[in-house]
């Protein structure tokens, strides 16, 4: 009798997100996840060994914006996967595709065996889109089911345990068919007869771009319609660059900075319709909400999933492909001129003359001095603080995912390994890190994983010695300095330590230098820019 070819169910696991796209996974090894680790090298999956879960899966976030495929974070059990909960949540909240592979113990061992042993998928399932415990039988299917679920509709992480004995577990190597994925979809009816009217009527229209246009590539689709019908488009942080930032109809990137929002919002509220497109306001500061009231302006909300954030609302709501809506809408209107008073330059210019660019030296300075060094097509990624909205307001963007932060969540210490991910996968590319002192301070021991592969992203580290922007919220409500100043620390020193370049840098002439320097080094560079307590003061 013919034996048909058996795979272990971690292969199953493995051959799936191979063909999936990916190429490369995050995490560190414990005995519950080796036989996880193996299959997934089998499979073709390069395993990189980090110093800690957070930080694995924020450059597996990092690899996921340069190639499509989910990201992948490998965790064993216990304190393990508990590593990687701050992370896995930002993916959820920042609609990330990730796979979280967690060891497990053997269900029937657990009745009798209480060391390391949580309820793991109790803790996944509020900051994830599913969470499975693998069983071998059904080893094909759950594999499929996660990448499907973490990829299609408003993407996120998906969890899978993987007790010990079901990695090694004998089952069928046959693929089942894999689901096909769901063709885009449009919106019809009244209320697209009643989008177009409205469209054709509008004088003033202004569209505002989020996550959902972004991960559905929708850039081509909204550059032809903003051109096509005259309407200005502002984005979230995370979507800049879906409308190069440089084209006359940007407005750039709004979010977390009142003084943007001093120019931005008077704008919105006087458009006459307002075309929100894969708007997601997850992003947005408390100053987002109810800007405009759809009894007074028309607006039509285009997203992924219903509106349950009540962030706004809308005269209609379409729950559909982005560029797909776009071109729904568009389809028998007319081109009318839009804007004439001017206020689109105006605007733009009364932005660009907010953000100072000739400063001489400070936050601003280095941003710009960064930004004019480094090649158009460099991609950036940033750690939270109040160095992250400077910055999120002068980088300039001309792709979409050129710059990348934690942007829902807005957690502390992603941009070293976000930036460490985009090199990895892209290493033809220019990629800079900018972080503040205290989030470098918390991840700098994963540079050593930076020299084990030999990928050289440049980070540049702004030190004032303070967590910044809590320091200036605690000063505008009139409280004294506390538990928010540190030392300064030789951050350069720690560059050349972990296996890299170190710059200390206290003008123009000498970031430009350290920049320069680091575009050719052979391994990554850190550059410690030495900048005054207060710096932000009025910057943002």
């Amino acid at each position: 009798m013919k034996t048909s070819p058996t795979i272990r169910a971690a292969d199953a696991l493995a051959r799936r997100l191979y063909a999936a796209g990916c190429r490369h996974a995050f995490g560190m090894p414990g005995g519950e996840v080796l036989t996880l680790i193996d299959a997934l090298e089998e499979a073709g999956i390069h395993f990189v060994l980090a110093k800690h879960e957070n930080a694995a899966a924020f450059m597996a976030e990092g690899v996921y914006h340069r190639t499509g495929a989910p990201g992948i974070l490998v965790a064993t059990v216990g304190p393990g996967a508990l590593n990687g909960v701050n992370a896995v949540a930002n993916a959820h909240q920042d609609r990330v595709p990730m796979i979280v592979l967690a060891g497990a113990v053997d269900a029937d061992e657990a009745q009798s065996y209480t060391h390391q042993v949580l309820d793991q998928q109790a803790v996944f399932r509020p900051i994830t889109k599913a969470t499975f415990s693998l069983v071998p039988g059904a080893a094909h299917i759950i594999a499929d089911k996660a990448v499907a679920i973490a990829t299609e509709g408003r993407a996120g992480p998906v969890h899978i345990d993987v007790p010990i004995s079901v990695a090694d577990a004998q089952i069928a190597a046959e693929t089942p068919p894999s689901r096909i994925p769901a063709a885009p979809t449009a919106p019809t009816g009244a209320d697209l007869e009643t989008a177009r009217a409205w469209l054709g009527d509008a004088r003033r229209p202004v569209m505002i771009l989020g996550l959902d246009a972004m991960n559905e590539d929708a850039g081509a689709a909204v550059q032809h319609f903003a051109e096509t019908y005259g309407v200005p488009v502002i984005t979230t942080y995370k979507a800049k660059g879906l409308l190069p930032e440089d084209h006359p109809l940007s407005l750039g990137g709004a979010g977390l900075s009142p003084l943007a929002d001093t120019h931005l919002l008077p704008f919105v509220q006087s458009a006459d319709l307002i075309l929100c497109v894969g708007y997601d306001p997850i992003e947005m500061r408390v100053g987002w909400r109810d800007v405009w009231q759809p009894a007074q302006q028309r607006v039509i909300d285009i997203t992924a999933e219903p509106n349950h954030h009540y962030m706004h609302q809308a005269g209609i709501n379409i729950i559909a492909d982005c560029a797909a809506s776009l071109a729904a809408i568009s389809e028998g209107v007319d081109a009318q001129k839009t804007w004439t008073d001017g206020q689109i330059d105006a605007t733009r210019t009364a932005l660009a003359a907010a953000f100072p660019m000739d400063e001489e030296w400070g936050a601003a300075a280095i941003i710009d001095t960064c930004r004019k060094v480094l090649p158009r097509d460099a991609l950036a990624t940033v750690d939270s603080g109040a160095h992250r909205i400077l910055l999120s307001q002068m980088w300039s963007c001309y792709e979409p995912r050129a710059l990348t932060q934690s942007t829902a969540l807005c957690t502390m210490g992603c941009a070293v390994p976000l930036a460490m991910g985009a090199k990895l996968a892209s290493p033809e590319r220019t990629v800079v890190g900018f972080c503040g002192d205290a989030g470098f301070l918390m991840v700098a021991g994963e540079l050593t994983t930076a020299a084990e592969l030999g990928i050289g992203p440049i980070i540049v580290v702004f030190v004032d010695a303070s967590l910044s922007l809590i320091e200036l919220k605690q000063r505008s409500r009139q409280m004294k300095n506390r538990g928010v100043d540190f030392a300064r620390h030789d951050v350069a020193g720690m560059g050349i330590a972990m296996g890299g370049a170190g710059h200390t840098v206290t003008s123009r002439r000498e970031l430009h230098e350290a920049l320069q320097a680091a575009r050719v080094a052979k391994h990554f560079t850190v550059i410690a820019a030495i900048i005054d307590r207060g710096a932000y003061d009025g910057l943002i």
